[in-house]
């Protein structure tokens, strides 16, 4: 009740301010909300929208600058609700330069070798934006883009839908690309996300959201003590450019194996500069499965996560420093962890790992559940 209370006024505090507006659902009556509301200017003055997803216990805050989720505010095992997604309060923080804090990331999500790829016999040249690798779509990637936002609704949840068209040969990659995301809050507890996308030239594509996480909340500290477990055999081992070499290979005696749960922190130092792998999930059928299971021992909140990708990359924070602050903390190093659910890294260049290609007439269509709960 106390939870809902607080939701309650929060609503009523957005319909006061001038440019909110609200949608509202209703299931197993519980009051759900999806509310607007400005976030700041772009450097040429156009507006950029917040908007608020609630559901009585959970709160999802979403901007459409960069597809960005900006906050996560979960209740623990008491009903202590708490923000477990990094990130700021204010759209200065993302425009002056961010690790891709809670943002879509495309077209083509992780690292493609060399920067460059080929497709139907032509070679496509991309922005060598990490050393001489390609990673997050480029330099002005779709993390950096003002999407098209609209607010959803359903029976069971409530959401925001965002669309961006991106031009022939943007960031290098060939085909104008229509790409649909939709955030939607379900009635439990459960933040999901629908990704479509159209082309009308032959392309690569592989989209994800980069939310990096900390289920003890923002400021408690390191995540190495959350507890993974991965429905995941194997693995892309990588180069040291963190470029896969090609091999698949089994968990099994390695640090990456998260068959049973180990905390992050009892052998990530076996791992030079940490944990920025692809696991490859056991589900390869394409249908909605869950990948991995995430437990914070001290708040008891548990996080899992289904996906119908063949792999999620597995990113624990190692280049944060400190240096970026937000929400009254600053960002040491392990201060979150990304699950990027994904096909793998690299693929346009290995023809062995599941394709990423994407043809006129056919729709990509690819579903991630980040489901939420306490124990």
């Amino acid at each position: 009740m106390k939870r809902q209370g607080i939701v309650t006024i929060a609503a009523v505090v957005c319909l006061m301010m001038s440019g909110c507006s609200k949608e509202m659902s209703k299931e197993g009556g519980a009051a759900m909300s999806v509310s607007k509301a400005e976030f700041g200017k772009m450097p040429d003055g156009t507006a950029v929208d917040l908007y608020t997803l609630t559901n009585g216990t959970m709160t999802v805050k979403v901007t459409n600058y960069g597809g960005i989720i900006t906050h996560i505010l979960v209740p623990d095992r008491n009903g202590k609700v708490a923000d477990v997604a990094l990130g700021f309060d204010e759209l200065s923080g993302y425009l002056g330069g961010h690790p891709f804090f809670g943002a879509i990331a495309g077209r083509y999500a992780n690292r493609i070798g060399n920067a460059r790829f080929t497709l139907n016999g032509t070679e496509y040249t991309l922005a060598a934006n990490d050393g001489v690798n390609h990673l997050h779509g480029g330099r002005i990637g779709f993390d950096k883009k003002l999407w098209k936002a609209e607010p959803v609704k359903g029976r069971n949840f409530v959401g925001v839908k965002l669309s961006y068209v991106s031009p022939d040969m943007e960031e290098g990659y060939p085909g104008t690309l229509t790409s649909v995301v939709s955030y939607e809050l379900t009635a439990k507890n459960e933040l999901r996300m629908n990704y479509e996308a159209t082309t009308d030239k032959d392309t690569v594509l592989n989209l994800t959201n980069h939310t990096y996480f900390n289920l003890g909340g923002v400021g408690s500290g390191d995540v190495l003590g959350h507890e993974m477990t991965f429905y995941a055999d194997s693995y892309t081992p990588v180069d040291a450019g963190l470029i896969p070499t090609g091999e698949i290979k089994s968990v099994k005696g390695t640090p990456w194996d998260f068959l049973t749960a180990h905390t992050i922190g009892e052998r990530i130092g076996q791992i030079q500069g940490g944990y920025d792998h692809n696991h490859v999930l056991r589900n390869q059928s394409g249908k909605l499965a869950l990948g991995v299971k995430v437990v914070e021992p001290k708040s008891g909140r548990v996080m899992q996560v289904y996906t119908t990708q063949p792999g999620v990359q597995f990113y624990t924070g190692n280049f944060l420093d400190g240096s970026v602050k937000g929400k009254g903390v600053s960002y040491g190093k392990h201060a979150g962890f990304c699950l990027e659910t994904q096909h793998y890294p690299d693929s346009p260049n290995k023809p062995q790992f599941p394709s990423v290609v994407l043809k006129p007439g056919k729709v990509y269509r690819q579903t991630t559940v980040y489901a939420f709960s306490a124990q």
